[in-house]
């Protein structure tokens, strides 16, 4: 029997590092919005943007595969489209926990990573939400 939604959540926040696939430097966006909630708990966190050399004060980087560290938990808000090459950057990478932000998800990218053994978070709660978000 798989693990329950809630029990998946709790994995996922248990991990030492994190990843914003899709860090925003826009503080109205959700990419930026999810870092910033990382950023608040004193979670260790790397932003992802291929376009930006920083996001919120912190080094940004192009891809998964160029953190300085392997990180075990991303968080993915990016267009279902490209969520698809993430899931598969970051078993690359040798992430083990993916959670799609709400509009992030797709059912290929779901299966994809459920493929590649990784744990996934879809479909249901938000970052914000469960960790407790301000503005």
């Amino acid at each position: 029997m798989g693990a329950t939604v809630q029990q998946k959540v709790e994995t996922f926040l248990a991990q030492g590092a994190f990843a914003v696939v899709g860090a925003s430097t826009l503080r109205e966006k959700y990419g930026n919005k999810v870092l910033r909630c990382y950023q608040q708990h004193g979670r260790k966190v790397f932003p992802i943007n291929p376009r930006e050399p920083e996001v919120e004060g912190l080094k940004a980087y192009k891809t998964l595969a160029a953190l300085p560290e392997p990180v075990p938990a991303i968080s993915i808000i990016t267009p279902p489209a490209i969520t698809e090459q993430v899931v598969r950057d970051a078993a690359s990478a040798g992430v083990k926990h993916v959670w799609m932000q709400p509009g992030a998800e797709s059912v290929e990218a779901v299966r994809a990573a459920e493929e590649l053994g990784l744990s996934v978070i879809a479909g249901g709660p938000c970052l914000l939400v469960v960790l407790g978000y301000r503005d």
